[in-house]
C-alpha cells in the first residue's frame, strides 16, 4: 500500500490544490490527514471538503478542535486566536460537525499518528531531543506520524538514541531498519524556511518514505488572507516559510 500523509493544511486552498494534483501524479492508494485542516487561511469550507472526500484517515488539530467549539478559544494567542474566531464565523455547520468528529491520535497496521505528540496529541510540538525520544517510548509501532510544527522531520531511535533531524526536498528514508518518526511538514503553512508546500509519500510495499514539496501560488493565497481582511502576518509569512 501506498500512502500520502498530509498535515497543516490550515484553510490554505492555494496550497492544497497544488499538493493534492502532485498526489495523484503519485497515484497512492490512500490519504492520511494528521489535522489542522483550517485556521490561519482564507478558505476553511474548500479545504474541508476536499479533505473530507479524499482522506481515509482524517485527524483533528488543535485549530480543528478550537474552531469546532472543542477547545476555549483563549487558549490561542495573536494572529491564531483571530483567525479562528473569523472561520468560525464562516465555517458551514456540516464542516464544523466533521471537525468535531474527528480524533487527535489514530493507529494503522504498524503505525501510530498524532496531530501533535503521543504524550499530548493536541498540543506538545515534537521539535527537541526529549520530546522525540519520550514520543518513542510512548509508542510501539515501527513508524511514528505526527504534524503540528509545520517543520518537516526524518527522526529515529538506533542504539545511541534520536537520530536525525529536518528532512529536505526529496528525502529518502527505509522503513523497518530503525523505529521511525516523521512529520511531513505543512502544507499550508511550512515553517521551516522553504515555502513550498509539504507532504510525505509513504510505500509500504517497497517500504520507502520520501519527502515532496510543490511549489505553489503563494500570492493568491496571501490576497485571499488579505481579501478576508486576516492579519496580515499570515499572509506575510506564507512567502517566508517561517
Amino acid at each position: 500500500m501506498r500512502v500520502a500523509v498530509v498535515s497543516d493544511i490550515h484553510a490554505n486552498l492555494h496550497a492544497l490544490e497544488a499538493v493534492l494534483a502532485d498526489v495523484d501524479a503519485q497515484t497512492p492508494d490512500e490519504m492520511w490527514c494528521l489535522g489542522d485542516v483550517v485556521g490561519y487561511g482564507a478558505n476553511p469550507n474548500e479545504c474541508c471538503e476536499l479533505i473530507r472526500g479524499r482522506a481515509q484517515l482524517p485527524l483533528a488539530g488543535n485549530h480543528d478542535l478550537g474552531i469546532a467549539g472543542l477547545l476555549d478559544l483563549a487558549e490561542f494567542s495573536g494572529e491564531a486566536a483571530a483567525a479562528a474566531h473569523w472561520t468560525r464565523t464562516v465555517l458551514d455547520a456540516e464542516h464544523r460537525t466533521w471537525l468535531a468528529s474527528l480524533d487527535p491520535a489514530a493507529s494503522r497496521e504498524n503505525v501510530e499518528l498524532f496531530h501533535a505528540s503521543p504524550r499530548d496529541p493536541v498540543w506538545e510540538y515534537v521539535l527537541s531531543d526529549e520530546v522525540a525520544d519520550e514520543s518513542f517510548s510512548l509508542t510501539t509501532a515501527p513508524l511514528v506520524l505526527v504534524g503540528h510544527s509545520h517543520v518537516a522531520l526524518a527522526l529515529a531511535r538506533d542504539g545511541t538514541g534520536v537520530v536525525g533531524g529536518l528532512a529536505p526536498p526529496d528525502t529518502e528514508l527505509a522503513l523497518g531498519e530503525h523505529r521511525l518518526l516523521l512529520n511531513p511538514g505543512s502544507v499550508g503553512q511550512p515553517r521551516d524556511g522553504n515555502p513550498d508546500a509539504a507532504w510525505l509519500l509513504v510505500d509500504f510495499d517497497t517500504q520507502r518514505a520520501v519527502f515532496r514539496r510543490v511549489v505553489y501560488d503563494v500570492e493568491g493565497a496571501q490576497a485571499a488572507i488579505r481579501a478576508a481582511r486576516l492579519p496580515d502576518v499570515l499572509a506575510e509569512r506564507l512567502a517566508r516559510g517561517l
